[in-house]
């Protein structure tokens, strides 16, 4: 395989990576589009913040409190940076994706989507972008049509087309399927959208992590993201939004920070990106988020989705190779490193579980995405999902083991 970064001495500052999943059992980590692993220098970023800089952040003049703030507002420049922009005031920190998302239905959707209305899904969608906008639905009464999943794993995009002219308010869908990989045309998807006036987000959870997203290149008026996925910690996601939509939305939360003045009748709501920012936030995952952008732009996003592309190339020859075996999903070259697969005859939490005891580390379940399964009339499935620390010696460990899990139950 063609490797624009040294492989070795990026794998070797993983340090989970070299544990054993078991005695003598080496880990083979599989499940990145669940969560990613975290390489040393994040870990270290934030284990220095609660040493050296630890202290609230917006409020205070001691000399750890604004340290801590510049260090927060740095971590939004630079997220701000990955994805291309130049205004870190349209970055806004959540928990995670799903959070965001929550935060688009609840202070935008709620103040504009009516009755009368409708908005536009996608089959591939995980529950994340699906279930806060049912609810709003339940609440306000507006349609949810979807734009339907072909045969070969795509989105329909001609019945797309004819959905348009339903004149949606808002076209909500994912960059990269958690399920079938499949990675989707979203500048162009977006574009239609505008077209006919619709607000577009983009759930870049599976993408950002993986290829080069600008934001700005794309058009989205909404992305959401999450850092564990892309060598980051836990607990703190994003929200891109356009400036004048995230000015004129409601705050999501009520709370510290999120305000300028408080009397006993009324409030004055705080500028963005701080009015949905309410109380004490993730500053030392912050911090650490800022320290995964940084590693991945020393490696380069350009580099890692090279790699990755061969890679899953590589992982779909093997996996097809394997008798039983059936691959939800396109061909290599219209998804990333996700393969959601089922063993004939057998049940996705057997073959997760027979692979675990021979140290290899995947998912089995629906991956909250039912409405994939069922479109492919299937209960759930197991998933392999690649990383730019995996290798091929990884995925022939998977082929091997599922191999395996075939003797076992013949």
């Amino acid at each position: 395989m063609n490797l624009n970064f040294d492989f070795n001495s990026v794998r070797a500052g993983f340090p989970i990576l070299s544990c054993d999943a078991h005695p003598g059992k080496r880990l083979v980590y599989l499940d990145n589009s669940a969560t990613s692993q975290k390489p040393t220098l994040v870990i270290e970023a934030i284990n220095d913040y609660y040493r050296h800089t630890n202290a609230n952040i917006h409020r205070g003049i001691h000399a750890l409190a604004e340290e801590a703030t510049a260090m927060y507002e740095h971590a939004r420049a630079n997220i701000a940076s990955f994805i291309g922009l130049q205004n870190p005031s349209e970055i806004i920190f959540t928990r995670n994706t799903t959070e965001s998302i929550n935060l688009v239905a609840n202070s935008w959707g709620k103040g504009v989507l009516k009755k009368e209305d409708n908005i536009l899904l996608t089959e591939m969608e995980h529950h994340s972008n699906l279930v806060p906008w049912y609810m709003l639905s339940e609440n306000v009464g507006f349609k949810i049509n979807f734009i339907p999943i072909t045969p070969g794993g795509l989105l329909d995009l001609e019945k797309y087309e004819s959905l348009l002219r339903l004149g949606p308010k808002l076209v909500a869908f994912t960059h990269m399927s958690n399920v079938l990989g499949t990675i989707n045309p979203a500048k162009d998807i977006t574009q239609k959208a505008h077209d006919v006036g619709a607000i577009v987000l983009l759930d870049g959870a599976q993408s950002v992590p993986h290829f080069p997203v600008d934001i700005v290149d794309i058009g989205a008026d909404f992305l959401a993201f999450s850092a564990h996925k892309m060598c980051g910690p836990t607990g703190i996601g994003v929200l891109y939004g356009r400036k004048k939509l995230l000015e004129s939305m409601a705050p999501f939360l009520g709370g510290g920070n999120m305000i300028k003045k408080v009397t006993q009748n009324s409030f004055t709501m705080n500028e963005v990106p701080h009015k949905f920012e309410a109380g004490t936030p993730a500053i030392a995952e912050a911090v650490g988020f800022s320290a995964a952008v940084d590693y991945l732009n020393a490696i380069g996003m350009k580099n890692i989705s090279a790699y990755e592309r061969e890679l899953t190339a590589y992982g779909m020859e093997k996996l097809e190779s394997v008798k039983g075996v059936n691959i939800l999903g396109p061909k290599p070259e219209k998804r990333g490193g996700v393969f959601a697969f089922s063993l004939e005859g057998l049940h996705p939490h057997d073959v997760a579980q027979i692979l675990d005891r021979e140290g290899i580390a995947v998912r089995a379940g629906h991956h909250c995405a039912m409405l994939v399964h069922q479109k492919y009339e299937v209960f759930s499935t197991t998933r392999a999902s690649l990383y730019f620390y995996n290798n091929e010696e990884d995925i022939d460990s998977l082929i091997k083991g599922i191999e395996k899990v075939k003797v076992l139950f013949a």
